[in-house]
C-alpha cells in the first residue's frame, strides 16, 4: 500500500477510497461493492486511477469503478506464516479465544472453529476468502481447480511475500516503473521475539487445515518462478541486488532506528497495535532537509495515517475544482 500511496501522491492520481475511511477497508468482510467508494455513487469523481485498500475481491463490482485497462495484481503468503500471524493478530477475537495456542487450535480445529461466524475466514483459508471464494468450500482439489482458473484470468500478476524483492522487480517491469517507485521499507511487521516458532507437526497441520490456501500458494509460487525464468535468472539477481543497495542507501539517509511502538518519537509515525502483536516502527534522523524529510517520512508512514492524509488531500483538491467550476459558471 505504501508503494501505491507514494506513486499516486507524487503524480496527483485519484484514489478510490472507502467512503467510511475509519480503518482503510471497503466494509470488509463484505464483498466489495462499487457503492463503497467515496464519490462513485454521487458521480462526484468520474475517473479513478488506483484502488488498493483492503477488500473482499469482487471483480465485476471493481470494474464498475476502475478503467478498462486497469492492471490487476495481488500478493500471496505462505499459509503457515499467515496462520501464525493471524493467530497473534486476532487471538483476542472469538475465532481463537478458546485456544490457548495455535498448536492447540490446529490439533482440534473442528472443535474450536466456528464456521458460521462472520469472521471465520480469520481462522481458515484467509487468502481464498479475500480473493472472493468460499473458504469452507467443498472437495478442496476440485474446488481449487475452479479457483486457480478464475484467478489466472482475473490477475495480471500474482506476487509472493516470501520473495518480496523479486516480486517488486517483476512489478516494476510490468508497469514500466523505476527502482525509486518500488523502493520500500518493511512496514506492519512484528518484533522477532513476538513471532512463534512452530513445530513441523503444527506446520503440516496448518497446511491440511488451510488446504485451499496451501494449494493456491503452491500453484502461484510455481507460476511466479516461471515468470522469473522468463525475465532471466541472472538479470533478476542483478536487479534485486540493485534494489537492495538503493534501499540500504535510503535507510542510511532516513532511518535513525527501528523500534517498538512505545519508542517512536513522532506520534504520526506510530503504527496500529493489535492486542497481542507488537508492531515495529521507525524514528527518522534529525537534521534532514525539507525534501529529504518529506520522502523519508512517506516511506515509513503507516497505512492508517497515510490513507487519512491522502483522503483529506483528495477531498480538498476535489472541493477546489468544484468551487472553481462553480465560480466560472457565475462569471
Amino acid at each position: 500500500m505504501n508503494i501505491l500511496f507514494r506513486f499516486g501522491e507524487s503524480r496527483n492520481l485519484i484514489f478510490a477510497f472507502p467512503h467510511r475511511n475509519d480503518n482503510v477497508q471497503f466494509f470488509y468482510p463484505q464483498y466489495f461493492n462499487a457503492s463503497f467508494v467515496e464519490g462513485y455513487a454521487k458521480k462526484s469523481i468520474r475517473n479513478f486511477d488506483i484502488m488498493c485498500h483492503h477488500m473482499r475481491f469482487h471483480r465485476i463490482e471493481v470494474e464498475k469503478v476502475m478503467p478498462k485497462d486497469t492492471f490487476y495484481f495481488t500478493i500471496l503468503r505462505n499459509p503457515v506464516s499467515l496462520m501464525e500471524s493471524s493467530f497473534m493478530y486476532f487471538k483476542g477475537s472469538h475465532i481463537f479465544i478458546k485456544a490457548e495456542s495455535l498448536e492447540e487450535f490446529i490439533k482440534n480445529p473442528y472443535k474450536l472453529y466456528n464456521k458460521t461466524s462472520k469472521y471465520s475466514h480469520l481462522g481458515r483459508n484467509f487468502m481464498t476468502f479475500d480473493l472472493g471464494f468460499d473458504h469452507n468450500g467443498p472437495e478442496p482439489t476440485k474446488y481449487f481447480k475452479v479457483i486457480h482458473k478464475v484467478l489466472k484470468t482475473m490477475f495480471d500478476l500474482v506476487l509472493i511475500t516470501e520473495y518480496f524483492d523479486e516480486s517488486l522487480v517483476l512489478l516494476k517491469e510490468a508497469l514500466c516503473w523505476s527502482y525509486d517507485d518500488v523502493l520500500s521499507f518493511p512496514l506492519n511487521s512484528r518484533e522477532e521475539n513476538n513471532q512463534e516458532i512452530l513445530s513441523v507437526e503444527t506446520q503440516e497441520g496448518i497446511k491440511i487445515w488451510n488446504q485451499l490456501d496451501w494449494q493456491l500458494y503452491v500453484y502461484f509460487n510455481k507460476t511466479f518462478w516461471k515468470k522469473v525464468e522468463k525475465f532471466g535468472q541472472e538479470r533478476m539477481q542483478q536487479e534485486v541486488e540493485e534494489l537492495r543497495r538503493r534501499r540500504a542507501r535510503k535507510s542510511e539517509i532516513c532511518i535513525q532506528d527501528r523500534v517498538n511502538a512505545n519508542d517512536i518519537k513522532e506520534k504520526y509515525l506510530k503504527p496500529f497495535q493489535p492486542r497481542l502483536a507488537k508492531i515495529m516502527g521507525y524514528n527518522l534522523k534529525s537534521g534532514l532537509g525539507k525534501s529529504e524529510r518529506s520522502l523519508c517520512q512517506s516511506l515509513v508512514t503507516p497505512e492508517l495515517q497515510y490513507s487519512r492524509y491522502l483522503l483529506r488531500r483528495q477531498r480538498a483538491i476535489t472541493f477546489k475544482i468544484k468551487w472553481f467550476h462553480g465560480l466560472s459558471n457565475l462569471i
